[in-house]
């Protein structure tokens, strides 16, 4: 690296132009464009990655190389997440398991720890919904948004981790984010209706420094919809992205059990037996299904593994 180059994590992504931290000047972000070879290379630089940079005369600069990532989304496009932190109400509307336990599975195949924050606590008791996702081994949060209740929990979960928020529409997410910092999010959900869903919408993307130190990044418009549309899994992946059948491997009677009704099965006893919860191994079942008809052959290597537009 020359000394006109410097380091830094791209902040924000926003027509065209990448807003890098600048190491020089804790704040400060250097405006950059990318170099025609990403291009070439088939690379998007986007949010959250660490990229070198040459720098111009004039104080901006140019992308030169995107360092290796741990993990990446497309839909919002993010890189080395910690956390995919996902928002359910237990109440108006009533959690959809199947659909939450499809983002959880999505999170732990791109190796991105999901974290389960439950709002509206103050309309039902979220207790027994919780405890199916800490018995599987998830940090899960409840929340009284409007009362204020449960929002220190969750800014402490947030420190020093870079996180994004998911979460469907009326489950509390954007009223949830202006709690833990009035920067994010604001009236999201006016914008999304505004702006449409087309082909024509900016699509913004941010991270922001917490106080206490972290970063969350602000995704108008992301919702699960995005995450569940753009993700491939494959069947035989399938059980690895369900933490709590994990400790069954191997122990079951026959090689290649998929775990939905072969004799001998230790996944199924241990459902039986109150180990897993019977809601976590329908999804799986669900999923399972979906699955058996995706052809390894029909989606490109480039594709399998990550998030695809």
């Amino acid at each position: 690296m020359t000394q006109q180059n410097v380091q830094g994590r791209i902040m924000k992504s926003l027509g065209g132009f990448y807003y890098v931290s600048d190491p020089r000047n804790k704040g400060e972000m250097i405006e950059c464009r990318a170099r025609g070879a990403f291009r070439q290379q088939n690379i998007k630089p986007c949010v959250g990655d660490w990229v070198e940079v040459e720098l111009t005369p004039q104080g901006k600069g140019y992308v030169l190389q995107v360092q290796p990532r741990k993990n990446s989304l497309v839909r919002p496009p993010l890189a080395n997440l910690d956390q995919l932190v996902l928002v359910v109400s237990i109440a108006d509307p009533a959690p959809n398991a199947f659909v939450l336990d499809k983002l959880i599975a999505i999170a732990e195949y791109q190796q991105i720890e999901p974290v389960i924050v439950i709002t509206k606590c103050d309309l039902a008791d979220p207790s027994e919904f919780a405890q199916i996702y800490r018995q599987a081994g998830f940090t899960v949060l409840e929340t009284k948004t409007l009362a204020h209740e449960g929002i220190e929990e969750v800014m402490e979960m947030l420190r020093d981790k870079t996180s994004a928020f998911c979460g469907n529409s009326g489950a509390g997410k954007s009223t949830l984010l202006n709690a833990i910092d009035p920067r994010l999010s604001l009236d999201t959900g006016d914008i999304s209706q505004k702006l449409g869903r087309g082909r024509h919408t900016t699509r913004h993307v941010e991270l922001y420094e917490l106080p206490q130190g972290g970063f969350v990044a602000d995704t108008p418009g992301f919702s699960a919809v995005d995450l569940e549309k753009f993700q491939i899994i494959l069947k035989d992946e399938l059980a690895d992205c369900f933490r709590e059948m994990r400790q069954y491997e191997g122990q079951c009677r026959f090689r290649g059990c998929s775990h939905t009704k072969e004799a001998g099965c230790a996944v199924l006893e241990a459902v039986k037996n109150g180990e897993i919860a019977p809601s976590r191994h329908q999804s799986y079942l669900a999923l399972y299904e979906q699955a058996k008809n995706i052809k390894e052959w029909e989606i490109g290597r480039e594709t399998k593994g990550q998030m695809k537009l």
